[in-house]
């Protein structure tokens, strides 16, 4: 109960829905651009992630081989290391006030994602 509670409140607070429209229009950016179809799905993965992300975690997928490593790289030279700078220092604003201490966490929780989010998948938490 508490989860529904906090992705709600996040939805609506925590920048959860800013997040989801931004990672999904650069999902169908990247979609446009068939060559960054991969870069595509990791962004919806993070916009779905981002969309609901209490009671949700992020781990290696078990088929991910060395081209998802080697995407990643690309990734992380061309938007991820914007994009988790990005989520700290959101997680730090939001940190600063008792009631943003939950969503600062959540955003913490993000910066892996969005840095290396090739070759993970999102699971529930138990």
């Amino acid at each position: 109960m508490i989860r529904l509670v906090l992705n709600v409140l996040w939805l609506i607070f925590g920048g959860g829905i800013v997040l989801a429209v931004g990672y999904g229009i650069a999902a169908l950016i990247c979609f446009l651009l068939v060559v960054t179809i991969p870069f595509g799905v990791a962004s919806l993965r993070l916009a779905v992630y981002s969309l609901w992300p209490f009671g949700r975690t992020l781990v290696p997928k078990p088929g991910a081989g060395v081209a998802s490593g080697l995407a990643n790289i690309l990734w992380v030279v061309l938007a991820g290391w914007w994009l988790a700078l990005s989520h700290i220092v959101a997680g730090v604003a939001l940190c600063l006030t008792i009631i943003g201490i939950p969503f600062g966490i959540a955003n913490f929780k993000l910066v892996p994602a969005a840095f290396w989010p090739l070759g993970r998948e999102v699971v529930d938490m138990p």
